[in-house]
């Protein structure tokens, strides 16, 4: 009997013990229940787009409706397409890499004696000369100042007469003891015009003028032409100016040559105005670091060349 008695009580506290157990259990459960949905309460909740979205306590959080905040670097990026930077004619050609003298294979030079030199003693080796001693940018259209097998020509006749893929123009030291500024900026635009009419699809280059050396020029025949390098300079602006208007490309030789004085240094030209050899090497190197492609200055197309207004004086003072 008191066996039987022994091992029922022990049963009866085992059932206690495992009661308790199931009851300490199920409370935690419901706390952490109470403490889950007291967490999720507290986090911003999505505006409900749908308008069957569930508030309050029976609400999760639907993380597929927030939005990633900007700088979020998890957020993807958007898609953009890049859109075509026109090309800023008010500035000189850029530096870019060297080309070989087979770039101008397709060019025309056209020019004065110092143009004449460079294509003598440069080394550039190829394109069409079209210079002429005295050539200048007042009577471009009227004057025929090139002979090609033995008959003359205008220089837009003879630029005419094939198609080139570059043309360099280096007119004004001949036109700098004549003081027609107005004059000067007018016949340039419509040299660019004419230009632009007989090569529709070549690079125009203007090059800016090379300084001189006034106390060279001085010694060589008294500078009877009154030639300076503050007329140069304002000449030189007057071209930038004709270029940004016309939409061609400019170089701006007269930084590559002009010391710190904004002359052309001594030891560099014989008079004063025309170049020695190893100038004009400087010079090929320069137009071979500073080029520029067709497409690249007109992608839909160069302007349509105006009706040229011509104001001229004739300024062939020197060759």
């Amino acid at each position: 009997m008191t066996n039987y008695q022994g091992k029922h009580v022990a049963r009866n506290h085992r059932a206690a013990v495992l009661l308790i157990s199931v009851m300490v259990v199920v409370i935690a459960a419901a706390a952490a229940v109470l403490a889950y949905q007291e967490y999720w309460n507290k986090v911003p909740q999505p505006p409900d787009v749908s308008g069957s979205q569930p508030t309050g306590s029976d609400a999760g959080p639907d993380v597929s409706l927030q939005t990633p905040p900007e700088d979020d670097p998890a957020s993807p990026p958007q898609d953009s397409v890049p859109e075509d930077v026109p090309y800023d004619f008010s500035q000189p050609v850029p530096q870019s890499e060297a080309v070989e003298n087979s770039y101008f294979d397709d060019a025309a030079f056209v020019g004065d004696s110092r143009t004449d030199g460079f294509m003598l003693y440069s080394g550039v080796g190829t394109g069409r000369n079209l210079t002429s001693n005295g050539l200048s940018i007042f009577k471009l259209s009227e004057k025929k100042a090139l002979k090609i097998d033995g008959k003359k020509y205008t220089l837009l006749e003879a630029l005419a007469m094939e198609q080139y893929g570059k043309v360099y123009l280096s007119l004004g030291v001949n036109e700098l003891g004549i003081h027609n500024d107005k004059g000067f900026y007018n016949s340039y635009c419509a040299a660019i015009d004419e230009i632009r009419k007989v090569q529709p699809n070549a690079v125009i280059y203007i090059q800016g003028l090379i300084p001189l050396n006034e106390k060279q020029i001085e010694e060589y025949n008294g500078n009877k032409y009154k030639l300076t390098n503050e007329h140069l300079r304002t000449y030189n602006d007057l071209m930038r100016k004709a270029a940004e208007e016309k939409q061609v490309a400019y170089l701006d030789l007269y930084t590559e040559f002009a010391d710190e004085d904004g002359i052309l240094p001594e030891g560099v030209s014989r008079d004063g105005v025309h170049l020695k050899k190893d100038a004009c090497i400087q010079w090929l190197d320069y137009l071979k670091t500073h080029t520029v492609e067709f497409d690249e200055l007109y992608p839909d197309g160069p302007p349509a060349a105006a009706e040229p207004d011509i104001s001229t004086e004739d300024g062939s003072v020197q060759g």
